[in-house]
């Protein structure tokens, strides 16, 4: 399906690995022109000439920066003043017990998780509201709207996202503009393979052998019983970024693999 994308410009935030590189990946396969962004400019470089050399008809670009600090975000915005979509992806987590949580770590985390993207959304926003295009997402995470108490602080940001992608969802409102959430659950990314394969070195399985048990003995709730791959999560992005899912406005679009129970 062609989603109507082509030579529009993307930033998708944390795009080297993982769900950020996914969802760069899938909106280059539509034709979209993605500004690649990490911290480390060769990670971000090898990003930009993969899309390249797998989508030769776009242009990436390289947008290495770190966005938490304020002088690099206005750099970036100085060298990439226009886009069509952003997507605001990077993020930090890592597990830990609330009492380990002090200040410091709460404040890391909204800076990191928060208000970079705020940053970000607060320049492109009105930007997009004058030509009356645009596109804005948020990459939540089931852990939102469901805590599970591991790691009480990136809950906590991700909750956050919620909130703010329905505010500034609002300041859309008769436009062609939308803000909206997507809430990965479990997520198949380079570290979370590496951690299944280190538990089960021992055992001679195939690696969905391992992901299957892995998943019984710490999340029986999913129903998919596996890790969400990212490039389902890629797709899922790239048709919200189309002018097909113009009706979406201030959603939490969850792909969860029936992890958040349903209450009617």
């Amino acid at each position: 399906m062609d989603m109507g994308l082509h030579n529009k410009t993307a930033l998708v935030t944390g795009s080297t690995k993982g769900i950020g590189k996914a969802i760069a990946i899938e909106l280059a396969r539509e034709g979209v022109n993605v500004l690649i962004n990490g911290r480390n400019f060769e990670d971000a470089e090898r990003s930009v000439n993969e899309l390249k050399s797998k989508f030769p008809a776009t242009s990436p670009q390289n947008a290495a920066a770190d966005l938490v600090d304020t002088r690099q975000r206005e750099a970036l915005f100085e060298k990439y003043p226009d886009i069509d979509i952003l997507v605001n992806n990077m993020g930090i987590y890592e597990i830990m017990q609330y009492e380990d949580v002090d200040d410091e770590v709460w404040e890391k985390y909204f800076r990191t998780n928060v208000l970079a993207a705020n940053g970000l959304s607060k320049f492109y926003l009105p930007r997009m509201l004058k030509k009356d295009f645009g596109r804005i997402i948020f990459i939540a995470s089931e852990e939102a709207i469901m805590p599970s108490g591991q790691m009480p602080q990136y809950a906590m940001a991700k909750s956050m996202l919620l909130s703010l992608s329905k505010s500034l969802s609002k300041l859309t409102i008769g436009t062609e503009v939308t803000v909206n959430a997507i809430l990965p659950g479990p997520t198949l990314s380079e570290n979370v393979q590496q951690i299944i394969e280190g538990v089960y070195a021992n055992e001679d399985l195939t690696f969905a052998e391992k992901e299957k048990k892995f998943m019984a003995a710490n999340l029986p709730q999913s129903e998919i019983q596996r890790f969400i791959k990212p490039v389902e999560i890629g797709r899922l992005a790239a048709f919200v970024c189309s002018p097909f899912a113009s009706a979406f406005k201030g959603s939490p679009i969850r792909i969860d693999g029936g992890m958040v129970p349903t209450i009617f």
